[in-house]
């Protein structure tokens, strides 16, 4: 499935494995400004090899229906991505549901790009694979993140307790929702 959305000043598509290039370029020039929200990385995860495995994984991912992953281009540079954002764990029937997670470039922040993406990612999430819920899990010192999503109309339904193993460390995460209103 191939994906492409177009904001006012944003691409956000789907790639395969000869962008890998690109994505090694993001991941190597974030990696220290990611490391504080992210798990810890092997030392091969910064190699165009990884990289390449990974975008694989996602589009066998994304053919099974369980993931919808785009990378972010500003429109005047499209050869460098600024972030990415992804729909992960979906699932149908009577859940219809997904978790969002996102990033961005440390140089891009601030610049409400990663607001835009979020926002078209929603109406896609929302018409186009008619999911009921979205569930973005922040930790509570990422007070940037959670602009974003209160922002777009997501709500507090409480905290997980040492939810996810970030940088080495157990944290706690506060559970953000986002409900389709339109759906019955």
């Amino acid at each position: 499935m191939k994906l492409e959305l177009v904001t006012s000043r944003l691409k956000l598509t789907s790639i395969d494995e000869s962008k890998a290039i690109q994505v090694l370029d993001y991941v190597q020039r974030n990696k220290e400004f990611l490391k504080e929200w992210e798990i810890l990385r092997a030392p091969d995860y910064y190699t165009l090899e990884a990289q390449k495995n990974l975008i694989h994984q996602d589009i066998q991912q994304m053919e099974r229906g369980q993931l919808v992953r785009v990378w972010m281009y500003k429109l005047d540079e499209l050869e460098r991505i600024i972030g990415s954002i992804t729909l992960s764990n979906i699932v149908k029937g009577g859940f219809l549901s997904c978790y969002l997670g996102y990033r961005i470039d440390e140089q891009e922040r601030n610049k409400g790009y990663m607001t835009e993406g979020i926002k078209h990612m929603i109406e896609f999430a929302f018409n186009i694979l008619q999911l009921h819920r979205i569930e973005a899990n922040i930790m509570p010192r990422n007070t940037a993140s959670i602009k974003v999503v209160q922002k777009l109309g997501f709500h507090n339904e409480g905290a997980a307790k040492k939810y996810l193993k970030i940088n080495g460390k157990w944290e706690d995460h506060i559970h953000m929702v986002l409900l389709n209103d339109e759906m019955e």
